[in-house]
């Protein structure tokens, strides 16, 4: 079992490399293999002059954001799905991608800087997480009742969802024509500009890490939901850090690159199908995964109508949609 692991996580890792050197390469003025470590050495030296280390500085840039997005939407899928007990739990079913939104398409129909665009939306975000913990924080205790918390804890973020788009159909009624196609890039999700920056790494990283630290107990709480406190389990601490990790990795992806759908969706449930239900593999391999997706997604965006980009959202549900019809076919027959 662990040699099979380490050949999964060792795999997914070369898939991963592979797209971002795929990303790096691939455009509307291609780069060949061989000037890539030309290229690599002159940015690692500061230098930018040749055409090569200019398109491998913007494209890998894009590219890493586009990993880090696509891991931070996979994990919150794992961690959401281990929550709700709900296969179609995905990051955006609480509420929080919703809350971003209005905090986003606000500061857009202001024509505020953006920075500022970035800043509301990670704000509302966090307002939908804050509201929807005081709300259900009963319900993330655990215990006997978890079935029902689960399912009180998806009704009120649903409700949330449905007053935040609300307030987003709004906004672009009355948004002016100049401004609209900006917020519906937004809302569709789009890395067309989005800055490469260290804080959506960090949450990553201490989202991984706490994944992987409940990893066993995750296990546990998948088998036996309802004596998982009798055999050891600290039901309360880990539905509450549940909870938050997967609210602040779904802010943070959402604030770097707008809703961006199924990735949170599919990855977890074609890795559970590739390599089983087991979360010390299942977690890893969906960062990994779920990184290497959105990155090949991006770049068939930007690439398939060159130089006209297509918002990378509308790529994801394309694929995730029959991917995701084929699984449910597929778990169906089984």
């Amino acid at each position: 079992m662990r040699h099979r692991a380490l050949v999964v996580i060792a795999t997914l890792a070369l898939l991963a490399l592979a797209s971002l050197v795929l990303a790096a390469m691939i455009g509307s003025v291609p780069v060949a293999l061989a000037d890539m470590p030309g290229a690599l050495c002159e940015l690692a030296a500061g230098g930018s002059g040749s055409l090569a280390a200019t398109l491998l500085e913007l494209r890998l840039s894009r590219a890493l954001v586009a990993f880090v997005t696509g891991s931070a939407l996979a994990l919150a899928g794992v961690m959401m799905q281990a929550l709700l007990r709900n296969p179609l739990a995905d990051p955006y079913v609480l509420g929080i991608s919703a809350g971003a939104s209005v905090g986003a398409l606000a500061a857009l129909l202001f024509m505020c800087a953006l920075w500022a665009v970035d800043a509301a939306a990670f704000a509302g975000a966090v307002a939908i997480s804050m509201l929807l913990y005081v709300f259900a924080r009963r319900d993330l205790r655990g215990g006997a009742a978890a079935e029902g918390g689960a399912s009180l804890l998806l009704l009120t973020g649903v409700i949330l969802s449905s007053a935040c788009m609300a307030m987003v159909t709004l906004m672009l009624s009355i948004a002016p024509e100049s401004r609209l196609r900006s917020m519906i890039f937004w809302m569709i999700g789009d890395l067309a500009g989005a800055p490469l920056r260290a804080a959506p790494w960090v949450v990553l990283a201490a989202g991984l890490l706490f994944a992987l630290r409940s990893a066993r107990s995750l296990n546990v709480l998948a088998l036996h939901a309802e004596a998982a406190a009798t055999l050891g389990i600290r039901v309360a601490p880990l539905r509450k850090g549940l909870f938050f990790c997967s609210g602040l990795l779904t802010a943070s992806a959402v604030t770097s690159a707008g809703s961006i759908g199924f990735v949170g969706l599919i990855v977890p449930h074609a890795l559970r199908f590739a390599c089983g239900p087991d979360h010390r593999l299942l977690i890893p391999a969906a960062a990994l995964a779920g990184g290497a997706f959105l990155v090949l997604a991006d770049t068939l965006a930007r690439t398939v109508l060159a130089p006209q980009q297509l918002p990378v959202g509308v790529v994801t549900a394309l694929i995730g949609a029959p991917v995701f019809l084929y699984q449910l076919h597929r778990l169906r027959r089984t």
